[in-house]
């Protein structure tokens, strides 16, 4: 069961298959094992060197209190010290919706260790706008349960930047979105007008990667390959 210390936590992370590093980044109050039960893993694993990160207050990484924490630029460091801590230079960086701003952070900051980025269920441009208010009897609740969750939560709201680091990330870039998604038409417009590779499959932000996770995992593993040829 891999740890990394980053920042004095510990950051958890799965490993499985080898080739060519795929760090997949999940979204809020979902874990890493999750790619797995989703099935993104085994589509996968055959040809990629898998590694599923639990983000920070998620899974089974710390959960530390202290929300300053929890910003992007900081968070961005836990994800590239997985990718040290499994010995790689650069990984294909996928992200769906909290970890979609996580990998974009990852491109602001770290745009040299990517080999591509893949962003999913996220509105680059509006964040968790596009899901309408939260209520904050949700947001009670989460604190309640974990404190870092809601510091989580605050965080997405540091949006600055992630145009210019997702359009001079310098690596292929797949946008991705199910059609039920209120991220999907920003996304699709934003691939549009940067002139990026666009994914709309079937389903609603959940049910992209739910039930017609298959179509997912098809065009996601399409991109990668085109990419990866060695």
């Amino acid at each position: 069961m891999p740890f990394v210390t980053s920042r004095g936590s510990r950051i958890h992370y799965s490993v499985e298959g080898t080739g060519p590093l795929v760090i997949l980044l999940h979204g809020l109050l979902s874990h890493a094992k999750s790619w797995k039960h989703w099935g993104f893993v085994d589509a996968l694993a055959d040809r990629y060197c898998v590694a599923c990160v639990d983000s920070l207050a998620h899974g089974l990484s710390d959960k530390p209190s202290d929300e300053s924490r929890y910003g992007l630029e900081a968070r961005a460091r836990d994800v590239l010290a997985v990718i040290d801590d499994l010995g790689f230079e650069s990984a294909h960086v996928l992200g769906y919706s909290m970890g979609g701003w996580l990998a974009i952070g990852v491109a602001k900051y770290h745009r040299h260790r990517l080999s591509s980025l893949i962003v999913g269920g996220w509105d680059i441009l509006r964040g968790a706008e596009a899901f309408g208010p939260l209520s904050p009897a949700a947001v009670k609740g989460w604190a309640a349960a974990e404190p870092g969750l809601r510091a989580c939560w605050e965080a997405l709201a540091d949006l600055r930047g992630a145009r210019e680091a997702v359009v001079n990330s310098g690596v292929p870039v797949l946008l991705w979105s199910g059609r039920d998604d209120p991220s999907h038409e920003p996304m699709r417009a934003f691939a549009a007008a940067e002139g990026l590779e666009f994914l709309s499959t079937s389903g609603s932000h959940n049910g992209a990667i739910h039930k017609y996770g298959a179509e997912s995992r098809r065009g996601i593993r399409a991109f990668l390959d085109a990419r990866s040829r060695n």
